[in-house]
């Protein structure tokens, strides 16, 4: 019995042992140098562990657990570092004569001499590509075909090389990582022909495709991509640029993305934080909403395990000055006081379209804005079925009365509440002043937060 027991400990001690990292390191040209192994995290780079090289340039990175594989880099100082890809193997020896990438040597991990492989083979293919590209630039007609032929050859050699890579170290992250930045494209020869004939039709086509499969060989699931360049930026590209800019088109691409990366503690937090503030600073009109949704889904349910009290705080103000005046939604009704006493209802107001203005006469924005948007937008469709629901946002008349007579803008609805009994402020989000709210004729919100040359363009459109 106390055979098996020590030969038990002796296993699992081995296995321990075994879960560690271990990188031994020749650098010629940094003896007695203190050098770091840094990572690259979300486009940033993190210090992992330090070591001092003897005279010899010889030192050892070493600690009690593997780390998590990436984008790794030998730091000697700002103008003298490489990167190396850190796989599964985690004990080896690295050397690097000249502290160029292409130089290194690694012995131990496959994995990662097969990266410096192909850094140098990609080298090659892009010096070769740049010389075609001049060529192409230069040649004649005949010419050019001849190099988009040979170009295209390049693209077939790279693509040979990472099946090698694929069959070489099945499943490994290398892999993963030499294709992270692909995206295949459409062939358009399988569509049908009043497709490939339509320009229209056929970047429709385009786009949908690109959009389905644009993340065919990014597993956006895997820890390890967040330790390369490649995470934050393919999430950017994808949320600004591939994702049709509409909040109903990306809601559920962006719900599906962060449900598939929840049992992933570390990419849920990255992921529900980068929709969160993405969706909040988007110049897309609406995309509100979704700040709204996720706020209420991931953080104000208890989710968000890493959200601060502060970083709560903001947010439920967000929300409660957000929720009410969303597009598609319909706008907060208002029974305001007008400038002559009466008490006007905007729901009741019989209008092809209302514009709610919120404005403060000493606020400099305002200053341009109203007196732009009264003559530009309001004079040229107030007979076509526009009408103006403006609300003086302070409690001072006499300030009131000489900004309207400065600018003969008595025709509008002009309303104001002094005592603030009615919570504009927070049902329209007067946090900032101009408040604009295009309104249908159903007091459905359909537009909001925009300038005077952009409702020049979406007012004539909706009262024809």
């Amino acid at each position: 019995m106390t055979r098996y027991v020590f030969l038990f400990f002796l296993f699992f001690s081995l296995q321990l042992g075994a879960q560690h990292y271990n990188i031994e390191v020749q650098l010629d040209g940094a003896p007695n140098k203190t050098i770091q192994l840094a990572y690259h995290y979300l486009g940033k780079i993190y210090g992992a562990d330090t070591t001092t090289l003897d005279a010899n340039g010889h030192g050892v990175f070493t600690g009690d657990s593997l780390l998590t594989q990436g984008l790794y880099k030998i730091l000697v100082d700002k103008d003298h570092h490489f990167d190396f890809l850190l796989g599964a193997d985690q004990d080896f020896k690295l050397s690097n004569s000249t502290l160029d990438g292409k130089d290194s040597k690694i012995e131990g991990a496959a994995e990662s001499e097969a990266f410096v492989d192909y850094m140098n083979f990609l080298g090659d293919l892009q010096q070769q590509s740049a010389s075609l590209n001049q060529a192409y630039r230069n040649g004649d007609a005949a010419e050019r075909e001849k190099i988009a032929q040979q170009r295209e050859a390049l693209n077939h050699e790279m693509h040979d090389y990472w099946a090698m890579i694929d069959k070489k170290f099945p499943d490994s992250f290398l892999y993963k990582f030499l294709t992270a930045n692909y995206v295949p494209t459409l062939d358009q020869s399988t569509l049908p022909k009043e497709v490939q004939e339509n320009d229209s039709l056929l970047l429709m086509a385009q786009f949908n495709y690109q959009r389905e499969h644009f993340w065919d060989y990014f597993d956006y699931t895997d820890e390890r991509y967040l330790f390369t360049p490649f995470y934050k930026a393919k999430i950017e590209t994808w949320f600004n640029k591939v994702l049709y800019p509409d909040y109903d088109s990306v809601k559920p691409y962006v719900y599906q993305f962060i449900e598939d990366v929840k049992p992933n503690k570390r990419l849920f937090q990255f992921a529900t934080s980068f929709f969160l503030n993405g969706s909040i600073n988007s110049n897309i009109m609406g995309m509100d909403a979704l700040f709204v949704d996720i706020a209420r889904d991931y953080y104000l349910s208890g989710e968000a395990f890493w959200a601060t009290e502060e970083s709560m705080e903001a947010i439920r103000e967000n929300v409660l000055f957000m929720k009410d005046n969303l597009i598609g939604e319909i706008a907060p009704d208002l029974t305001l006081e007008s400038y002559d006493g009466e008490f006007i209802n905007l729901h009741q107001i019989d209008s092809k379209l209302t514009v709610v203005l919120i404005y403060e006469p000493n606020c400099s924005h305002c200053k341009v804005f109203v007196p732009e948007f009264y003559k530009d937008v309001y004079l040229p469709y107030k007979d076509k079925g526009l009408t103006v629901y403006a609300i003086y946002s302070m409690d001072d008349k006499d300030e009131w009365t000489e900004f309207l007579a400065k600018h003969d803008m008595f025709d509008w609805i002009n309303v104001w509440d002094p005592q603030h009994t009615s919570r504009f402020k927070i049902k329209y989000d007067a946090r900032k002043t101009p408040g604009v709210y295009l309104l249908d004729e159903n007091k459905k919100i359909i537009g909001k937060k925009m300038t005077v040359e952009q409702l020049k363009e979406i007012i004539p459109l909706d009262l024809n």
